[in-house]
This record gives structure tokens, sequence and C-alpha cells, in this order.
């Protein structure tokens, strides 16, 4: 069984989107379309902005979004999932992507998602540290004992787990999980505490975009961050997507629970090649590549 992948915020690159724009005339007419749609030539940025221009969230997001969704259009007939999942934002990208929301109402909702974790980045300063070398079991049982707010938030790959939470709560917490054995305890540049309770602000101004967005049934099984499984039901992906602002991305989990349906190769669908690394941490034998049009 083939299985696309789809990435999400840090595999941003200026350039990103060209090649389409230039050698694909329904491509550069998807991206017009989003320029409109956004009320600014995002493209601008895309192909010859700053790094610094481009880390912005309200940018970022829609940006591997739109490489994602328009890179898997551009596929044509030989994109044929039988199952998909997208890291974080990425997961708008898969469900666009799979037939359950269309370009339109994915593109408005990424903007509306990215608008509203910019803002609660905004009420409370928060951050987030990459965790390398130590068991999930060990992160997780020293998260709950930091009094500040601090969570597990990407379970990436064996070994590399994200948390997120308060300025004071990820440093107490990367000081004792270096002292429990962690090889390092990386802070990340990011804008906030990204799948942490401290997104809650951002989590209800996205569920109303949600509900009143219509999802329909995607084409093949759907597998969700929040936890793991797949799904091709409206409701409950829309539920899903809600949860995943607050909860954890589940990525090893994902890929552990997709191999063990029987996916036989991954392509990663967009910008990097992120995935393809993680991919390989679970399972060296899988086969993986890039779409490539």
């Amino acid at each position: 069984m083939k299985a696309y992948v789809f990435p999400g915020q840090g595999a941003q690159f200026v350039g990103m989107g060209k090649e389409l724009y230039e050698n694909s005339e329904s491509a550069k007419d998807l991206f017009e379309k989003a320029n409109d749609i956004l009320g600014f030539r995002i493209t601008d940025i895309m192909f010859n902005g700053t790094d610094e221009d481009l880390k912005q969230t309200n940018v970022t997001q829609p940006a591997i979004f739109l490489h994602s969704v328009i890179l898997a259009k551009a596929l044509g007939d030989s994109f044929q999932p039988e199952m998909v999942a997208g890291h974080s934002l990425g997961e708008f990208s898969a469900l666009v992507s799979a037939g359950a929301l269309s370009f339109e109402d994915g593109l408005r909702l990424v903007a509306a998602r990215a608008n509203a974790m910019q803002k609660a980045c905004e009420v409370q300063p928060s951050t987030m540290a990459a965790i390398l070398g130590l068991d999930d079991f060990t992160v997780e049982d020293i998260c709950k004992r930091v009094s500040d707010v601090v969570v597990p938030a990407n379970y990436n790959c064996p070994g590399q787990l994200v948390i997120s939470g308060t300025i004071a709560g990820v440093d107490h917490a990367c000081e004792l999980l270096l002292a429990a054995g962690a090889k390092r305890a990386l802070k990340l540049n990011v804008g906030g505490a990204f799948h942490s309770p401290l997104m809650e602000v951002a989590r209800v101004e996205l569920e109303a975009a949600i509900v009143a967005t219509e999802i329909k049934s995607p084409v093949c099984p759907v597998y969700q961050n929040i936890d793991a499984k797949p799904y091709t039901d409206p409701a409950t992906i829309k539920a899903n997507l809600v949860a995943q602002l607050t909860g954890p991305v589940k990525w090893t989990q994902t890929m552990q629970r997709m191999l063990q349906d029987g996916v036989t190769s991954f392509t990663e669908v967009g910008p990097g090649n992120v995935l393809q690394g993680l991919v390989k941490k679970v399972d060296r034998a899988i086969p993986t590549a890039s779409a490539t049009i």
C-alpha cells in the first residue's frame, strides 16, 4: 500500500514552489488564486523573500500548505493514495489532497489557524525544545514533575521528542532531562508553545472556523496526529483537527500504525525531506521518496 505524507512547519525554504509556478499553468492559476484569497502576494515571499519573512507563522503555514497541495494536484493520475498523513499543519494538506477539503477551504482554514496561533503566542511568551536520546516515557514523566506548563508536543521518531510550554517550564524540563541522560536539549526558534495547553485561545478560534467548513469523506483513510489512527468520518476528522492544536503530534505512533496496516512505501509531498528521515528512524528498510513531476 502506498502512503503519502505531508510536512509541517520548519520545512520551508526560499524558492519553494517557484518551479511549479513557472512550469505548470494549472499550478500558476492555483498560486494566483491563493494570493487573492490571502489578500497578499504570498508567492513573492515564497519565491524571492528572505528566510526571516518566510519564518513568520502567518506566512510559513499557508506557504507549506500551498507547495504541498499544488504539488499533489500536479502529480495528476499518478497520485493514487491508499493512506495519507500530515505532520501538524501537514494534516490540512493531507485532507485537501485526499479530497476531504476543497483547496479554497483548506487554505482559509490554514490561514485562520496560523493567525490564531500567532495571537496565542503573543498572549504569553512560550517556547519549544527538541529532546534527543531519551525514551518517550522518561520525557513524559519528567514533564509531569515540572510545576510550570510543559508537555510532550511532537513525537517525531524514537529518541526525538519535542516539548512545549512556558519559557520557565521548558528551561526547567531541559535541565532535568539532560540530568536524566538526554544527549541534547535544543531550544527551537519558534514563536510559541505549539501543541500545548497554551494554544487554548487559538483552539477556540479555530474550532469556530472548522465547524463552519464542509469536510467530506476522503478517498482513503487519513491518519490523524491526535491519536495516530485512520479516519474517514467527516465529523470525527473535524473534532480531531480541533484537538490537534492543544494536543501532541503523535508522528512516531502514526508511522508505526501505518506500517502495521500494511504500508509498502512513503512518498513525501511538499518542501524538504524531513519526514523521510523520520520514517527511516522508525523502519530503515521501508522505501521513501520525494514527490516530483
